[in-house]
């Protein structure tokens, strides 16, 4: 469904020893929003049954089933640079963006 890089993997898991609760897992939703139409929303939580569950890395990433068919095939990456650091979603799924980044056209 999505891929984890093992450096992404290795951040999230520093993140939620950090700043999350136990048993937590990264939620990744893709919502109405942004200027091209759609936003990805990151949080720690827990799964519901409703979800699907993608364990890699020793991180569970959790997505909504609304936001399934928007991240299949998609690639979580962790970057950090001259110009600041953060994940960066790979979506072959999006066929635009807006010049900011935030958000994408599916």
């Amino acid at each position: 469904m999505i891929t984890l890089t093992p450096v992404a993997g290795e951040k999230l898991k520093q993140l939620i020893n950090d700043e999350a609760e136990p048993g937590s897992g990264l939620r990744v939703k893709v919502v109405p929003g942004g200027c091209s139409g759609f936003e990805y929303a990151m949080t720690f939580d827990r799964a519901g049954d409703d979800d699907e569950v993608v364990e890699q890395h020793g991180v569970s990433v959790i997505i909504d089933r609304m936001s399934v068919p928007y991240l299949l095939g998609s690639e979580f990456d962790y970057e950090e640079g001259f110009q600041g650091a953060g994940f960066r979603i790979n979506n072959p799924n999006s066929t635009g963006s807006c010049g900011c980044g935030k958000s994408f056209t599916a």
